[in-house]
């Protein structure tokens, strides 16, 4: 037994589609939308990463650039004033401490100007998800 919806043409005669045809049609549609919904995470997790190192680069920059300004040298204690305040605030090479989009927290390096092909900033998602550059020694 076919059941149809059925639908009157001007002729007298029934189209209309199966409940089979539009149960197909369905879950087509449900697959398509799940892929997009895939494909949207994917890509949400791409840009959270590439936001992430472009935090952390410019964060590295800044350090590179205090150092040569003040005159700090690779491994020098910049102590009583914290890196931090130094790199950090109105006027300063940072505005604001920057913020992980994926929700993970950054930790700083402490008061010491990093030796080179050492990062200053780290996310905490870099083991977890790659949230950490793969070549940073130029910076």
């Amino acid at each position: 037994m076919t059941y149809r919806i059925h639908k009157y043409s001007a002729g007298g005669d029934f189209r209309g589609m199966t409940l089979i045809e539009l149960t197909a049609v369905i879950f087509a549609l449900i697959s398509l939308i799940m892929i997009l919904l895939v494909g949207a995470s994917a890509w949400k997790r791409g840009s959270d990463r590439a936001a992430c190192i472009m935090n952390i680069r410019q964060v590295q920059v800044s350090v590179r650039s205090l150092s040569n300004m003040s005159g700090f040298r690779a491994g020098q204690d910049v102590s009583p004033v914290s890196l931090e305040n130094h790199l950090i605030g109105p006027d300063k090479y940072i505005v604001s401490v920057p913020t992980c989009p994926a929700d993970g927290g950054y930790t700083l390096g402490g008061d010491v100007i990093p030796q080179f092909g050492t990062l200053y900033m780290t996310c905490s998602l870099s083991a977890s998800d790659r949230h950490q550059p793969e070549a940073f020694a130029a910076w």
